[in-house]
């Protein structure tokens, strides 16, 4: 892997790379074709590459939780995140692996799956619409959170992440949530990898959903065998 942008570099530090800066932040990490597509046959893995997977474990090392919507959760499997060795200097001083933190109106998820059970307890973030019954079965297998009624209230939702210390937050989507997230205003940096491929079809873009209009910088570019490692983060001017 080498850098390409803003200087050129073989082989460098992708831990450094990703660093979080010492604030707050929410990035999203999501793969695209070259023409914008952000699945194939409805799953990001026909996009992926060695070189994302590895950036993907990264990403994943760094955060102090990782947000998902329910649907990317139920179509890509999620499971708990298990520690690595690679991780023990990168998260030390925190819990060997992140906690998953589930998006869900309505609580669709299978309680006795294997999102549930790690070394770091699933939180589940609902509204006060989702079933009671459900709601009582999640509190047995994960940490709720309730922000919102009708609808997940996805500022409330972050500020109580923020508010259990959980401040590195790594959404991985869907499309659906990751414009959700936009449109709040919630988003300070995109990490999108571009596949060199054409896929055409009903493939969602990496927002789908509510227009937003935010201002990125592209601060870098990495790449391997032709997949671009791209990182936008919100520009810091008016």
């Amino acid at each position: 892997m080498r850098r390409i942008h803003p200087d050129i570099e073989d082989n460098p530090d992708i831990e450094q790379a990703y660093a979080y800066p010492d604030r707050p932040w929410l990035r999203l990490n999501m793969v695209a074709s070259a023409d914008g597509g952000a699945w194939v046959d409805g799953l990001s893995g026909g996009l992926s590459s060695k070189g994302d997977r590895r950036v993907f474990g990264i990403l994943r090392g760094l955060a102090d939780v990782i947000v998902a919507g329910a649907a990317t959760v139920r179509a890509e499997g999620y499971g708990a995140v298990h520690p690595r060795e690679s991780w023990r200097e990168l998260r030390a001083g925190s819990p060997a692996a992140p906690p998953i933190a589930v998006i869900t109106r309505g609580l669709g998820l299978d309680l006795a799956g294997p999102l549930f059970g790690g070394v770091s307890r699933t939180i589940v973030v609902t509204c006060e619409s989702a079933p009671a019954d459900r709601r009582k079965a999640a509190a047995e297998v994960a940490d709720v959170i309730v922000a919102g009624e009708e609808s997940v209230d996805l500022p409330a939702a972050v500020a109580a992440l923020h508010d259990r210390g959980l401040t590195r937050v790594l959404c991985e989507g869907g499309p659906v949530v990751n414009a959700q997230l936009a449109a709040a205003g919630l988003v300070d940096e995109l990490c999108l990898t571009i596949s060199p491929a054409l896929i055409g079809g009903d493939a969602a873009r990496v927002l789908d959903g509510a227009p937003s209009h935010v201002k990125l910088e592209l601060s870098q570019v990495l790449e391997e065998e032709g997949v671009l490692f791209c990182r936008y983060t919100k520009e810091s001017g008016p």
